[in-house]
């Protein structure tokens, strides 16, 4: 072999290494025969070109066959790493446009719930009629091939017989420009036929055996996402609906529970006689809420937490006629009631939205609410009739032993043998039940005692001031009662024995205070200066001087100043200065230090014409009662 042949030689080589077209191979022998080489050094180098094909093709071929497993496995990859189907499909379906170096390619999926197959991804596809198209099952090739679960392919679509055309479907195709195209089957579990992977030119094109195994190899990494996605889809229901389930019974099981410690909290409040503050404290617990608890009136007994912005009378009216629990603003009402009695109303806040479950609960409490009301309103109609009768008994007297009254009165908590303030009490527009009850409350929350004779509520109160115990008494009763309320004070009275008297006393005031038209106040005789001296009985005479002349007359007596005479001479002379004066030989500024004096005695008003008659009847009382003029 010369130089030549040897340079022919390496140039193949070189072709070879370097991946050169087909056309290029038979360059180095036709230089040999351009160069008139010997004849058998041009047919060595034939030969050695014809080797040198066959290994170009065989490389080729194993280059392809690598890209196609390269494909493969970054499918493969794709599919394992994502959970994502729309992604693995698009990927499926553009690789293999790019492997089968087709126009386009594209996947139908069957839809079972309308019976057909639609487009489900395209790859390189420029016609919105053809990405839109749906197929009749077993119409066209993807027809055939769903129907034989087989590869099939077309050379030239539209005139190929071997499948039924619809006009639908060829529109498609002709608009989408498509000639050759190859179809293979997505197959689950080797069987049942879902969808078809496509393979497409714009020109005719014969597929090779290669390339249909290619394609259904992709078919088959795409059968496998659907089928993976499915089954993902499925153990995630399975999983949310288990969850859920656990859900449920962990719900049931916190609400039997929570059920339970209502249930132990509601009857220790039964068994211990709790009252309205304790139950709204306990419920308001219980719900996780603000509870109020009002009585039939609407007033509000107790009250745990933040309490309704506005009245719920309605709302307690149509959850008394309802017989349940209604909502009203954002707050639950309960109507309490004993059969047709009303007690009142339970209030639930901060829970405008109870379950099923938390709503009985709150329904249960009322009843509870509903019962401890009634307990304790029977408890104290009892303790009333106890507490009414001792109050009729000291009233009465009648011989009575002081020593058992007294007794009595302790195992109510009241020590009769401190000074009382025994109290009248008249409200016409109020009903005498509603005023007995409000009574009662004012009475028990001073530390006394209430009941009733025949005209009059009576309460006896511990204090020594008969007169500021009758307005602060009127003053709670008309807060209470909700109308006009007349409080008439006797006393102080120290011991049973005293306790007539001082209602004697509140009596003959009270009869004063109507004759004067003073009703809707609270007052004792001391309180209505000679009106009352003269409008009741008794006259204590002694009493009213000492009431109003009191502080003058025992300055005199301290000082040995003449501060009453002066104001006889005063009130004799007409109110002259001057002739005051004289009377009483002093000069007329000593006369106006003397009346200073008895107005810080007596008060600054002593002069006013309502103060003046008080004081001039006290100094001619006094007058009498010395026998002197």
């Amino acid at each position: 072999m010369n130089a030549s042949s040897l340079a022919a030689m390496r140039r193949l080589l070189d072709l070879l290494d370097g991946s050169a077209p087909v056309e290029g191979f038979g360059g180095p022998a036709a230089l040999l025969r351009a160069q008139a080489a010997a004849p058998e050094e041009v047919a060595e180098v034939e030969a050695a070109t014809l080797v040198a094909l066959r290994l170009h093709g065989r490389l080729a071929q194993h280059r392809r066959r690598e890209a196609q497993l390269t494909a493969l496995f970054e499918t493969s990859g794709d599919l394992a790493a994502s959970r994502d189907l729309d992604g693995v499909l698009h990927a499926i379906v553009h690789r293999a446009r790019h492997l089968l170096g087709t126009d386009t390619a594209y996947l139908t999926l069957d839809d079972e719930e309308r019976g057909d197959t639609f487009m489900r991804v395209t790859d390189g596809s420029v016609s919105p009629l053809f990405q839109r198209l749906r197929l009749d099952y077993g119409a066209g090739l993807g027809g055939l091939v769903a129907e034989t679960a087989a590869p099939y392919a077309s050379a030239d679509y539209l005139s190929d017989e071997r499948f039924a055309h619809t006009g639908t479907i060829d529109a498609g195709v002709a608009d989408e420009g498509l000639v050759a195209i190859l179809g293979v089957p997505l197959l689950l579990s080797g069987e049942r036929v879902i969808g078809v992977l496509f393979a497409a030119d714009r020109a005719a094109r014969t597929f090779t055996p290669d390339e249909v195994a290619l394609l259904s190899s992709l078919a088959a990494h795409a059968a496998i996402a659907i089928d993976s996605t499915k089954l993902l889809a499925e153990t995630r229901a399975a999983l949310d609906e288990r969850n859920r389930a656990h859900a449920g019974l962990r719900a049931t099981h916190a609400a039997i529970q929570r059920a339970e410690a209502a249930h132990d909290r509601l009857t220790g409040l039964v068994l211990r006689g709790a009252g309205p503050i304790d139950v709204a404290t306990d419920v308001g617990a219980v719900l996780g809420g603000g509870v109020t608890v009002t009585d039939p009136d609407g007033r509000v007994l107790a009250c745990a937490g933040l309490a309704p912005a506005a009245p719920m009378a309605d709302a307690v009216r149509r959850s008394r006629e309802e017989r349940r629990a209604v909502a009203q603003d954002g707050t639950w009402v309960y109507a309490l009631s004993a059969g047709p009695q009303p007690l009142g109303g339970l209030l639930l806040t901060g829970r405008p939205d109870l379950d099923d479950a938390d709503r009985r609960m709150f329904e249960r409490a009322g009843v509870v609410t509903a019962l401890l009301l009634l307990l304790r309103r029977s408890a104290a109609e009892a303790e009333d009739r106890v507490r009414g009768e001792l109050v009729g008994d000291l009233v009465l007297g009648n011989g009575r032993d002081p020593g058992a009254l007294s007794a009595r009165a302790r195992r109510l908590g009241v020590d009769l043998d401190a000074d009382h303030c025994v109290l009248l009490a008249h409200a016409p527009g109020v009903p005498r039940a509603r005023l007995a009850e409000c009574a009662r409350r004012v009475a028990s929350a001073a530390g006394g005692l209430s009941g009733q004779d025949r005209d009059h509520v009576v309460l006896v109160v511990p204090g020594s001031d008969a007169s500021a115990a009758a307005r602060r008494i009127r003053d709670e009763l008309a807060a209470h009662a909700g109308g006009r309320v007349t409080v008439a004070g006797g006393g102080p009275a120290c011991g049973p024995p005293a306790v007539p008297g001082a209602h004697a006393d509140a009596d003959r005031c009270m009869r004063a205070m109507h004759a004067l038209g003073l009703e809707g106040r609270g007052a004792a005789i001391a309180d209505l200066g000679f009106a009352g001296l003269l409008l009741g009985e008794g006259h204590d005479l002694a009493g009213y001087v000492r009431r109003t002349l009191g502080p003058v007359l025992d300055y005199d007596a301290r000082r040995s100043t003449e501060l009453r005479r002066t104001l006889e001479e005063y009130f004799a002379r007409g109110r002259n200065l001057g002739r005051t004066a004289a009377a009483l030989h002093v000069h007329v500024n000593t006369v106006s230090q003397r009346l200073d004096r008895v107005a810080d005695l007596l008060g600054a008003d002593w002069n006013a014409p309502g103060g003046e008659l008080e004081v001039r009847i006290a100094l001619h009382l006094h007058t009498l009662s010395r026998g002197s003029p």
